[in-house]
């Protein structure tokens, strides 16, 4: 008898199996067994470094990974009615959040990002990026839907109370991504080039200001830059552990570039996984990532709803940023950022939102026909008009 829902099933479980991308789920899937091995091979490395014990890391990121596969699984059960819905709870909520970061959040490597739960330390500007994808496609829908709507100019607004809670933490990486995020949706949305090239100076802004201000900013991209100007520990350890990896690196568990790298479970994984199992399993790697993006973006060829196909591209925007400038700052041609490699990385808060994000891109790219969050503009498009 099989396991597997008949194609007659009409329960929430049944339309869901017949409906959601099973090659895209596991391709999602595939890079958290990945996560797995990585964070195994790594976290040891960190853990003995600061006396904690072995297994330290990995189980908690296995205590982490089960409510975030649930996570994933829930969001993909919704419709894009809900998933908005659901969008604008998770929205308000990271607001509040991110206000009280600086009142309450401890002070961590010159930043205030994270917010003290038992057991666990909670980074609202992670779950931030998609619940404003969803607000922002929402806004821009309902725009294209009704030109008198002001949707471009809410839009606005709330990226820049986003920008402003992000930069006063500081996180100028996360105020990146959320830039790219925003950029990618304008375009797609069919606004003027105008909104893009609006946020150009806001990047340059951002970049100046930091270097400006922020000494450990001005100190990355004076590494950087002129690599003989300070100390590049991190960047020099993590290519060494490419070299030391090869094409088919030095085996699970073998690596010893690692014992040195700081952070290598979250910032550095990549570098851990060249180095225990080399060249060919990058590849697949990446391979991963970009079977995941190009199949959810085929996904959205076939898609009618605006709404749909303009929170998973801003999402997707996220994902693919991430996952480039955790692989440059590994590789050394960008500056080192402490940002964790997507579905891979030690991180609860990353893991949680990123499997949030990949639960709606799954939602709002099955097969079943969407109705429009605004239904006028839908039906219109169905009569030609």
């Amino acid at each position: 008898m099989s396991l597997l829902p008949e194609r007659t099933d009409q329960s929430l479980i049944g339309r869901w199996w017949w409906t959601v991308d099973h090659g895209l789920l596991l391709g999602i899937l595939a890079l958290m067994v990945v996560g797995i091995i990585l964070v195994t091979a790594a976290g040891s490395a960190v853990a003995l470094r600061i006396n904690l014990p072995d297994m330290h890391f990995i189980l908690k990121h296995l205590v982490f990974l089960v409510p975030s596969v649930a996570v994933m699984f829930l969001a993909s059960l919704c419709s894009p009615r809900m998933i908005w819905r659901l969008g604008s709870l998770c929205f308000i909520g990271t607001i509040i959040a991110l206000i009280l970061v600086p009142f309450i959040g401890p002070e961590i490597k010159g930043a205030q990002r994270w917010i003290p739960l038992p057991g666990f330390s909670l980074q609202p500007s992670e779950f931030a990026k998609p619940a404003f994808a969803v607000m922002a496609a929402w806004l821009l829908a309902r725009w294209k839907e009704d030109i008198h709507f002001k949707g471009p100019q809410y839009v606005g607004m709330l990226y820049s109370l986003v920008l402003f809670l992000f930069l006063i933490q500081p996180d100028f990486g996360m105020s990146f991504v959320l830039t790219v995020m925003l950029a990618a949706m304008v375009v797609v949305a069919g606004l003027s080039m105008r909104y893009v090239l609006a946020l150009l100076p806001v990047g340059g802004v951002m970049v100046l200001g930091a270097y400006s201000f922020f000494p450990h900013v001005k100190s990355r991209i004076n590494r950087f830059l002129f690599p003989d100007s300070g100390d590049n520990f991190q960047v020099e350890k993590s290519i060494e552990a490419f070299r030391s990896g090869g094409i088919l690196g030095k085996g699970p568990g073998q690596g010893s570039v690692k014992m040195e790298i700081p952070d290598s479970h979250a910032d550095f994984i990549f570098s851990v996984g060249a180095e225990e199992f080399g060249l060919f399993f990058i590849f697949v790697v990446i391979g991963l990532y970009l079977f995941v993006i190009m199949r959810a973006l085929k996904n959205l060829q076939e898609c009618e709803n605006l709404f749909s196909i303009l929170c998973v591209s801003g999402i997707l925007a996220m994902f693919a940023l991430q996952a480039m400038i955790h692989m440059g700052s590994a590789l050394g041609v960008l500056p080192a950022k402490g940002m964790t490699l997507p579905l891979l990385s030690y991180g609860g808060s990353s893991l949680l939102a990123i499997s949030l994000s990949m639960g709606i891109v799954l939602a709002l790219t099955r097969k079943e026909p969407k109705h429009s969050i605004a239904k006028k503009g839908l039906t219109a498009r169905r009569k030609g008009v």
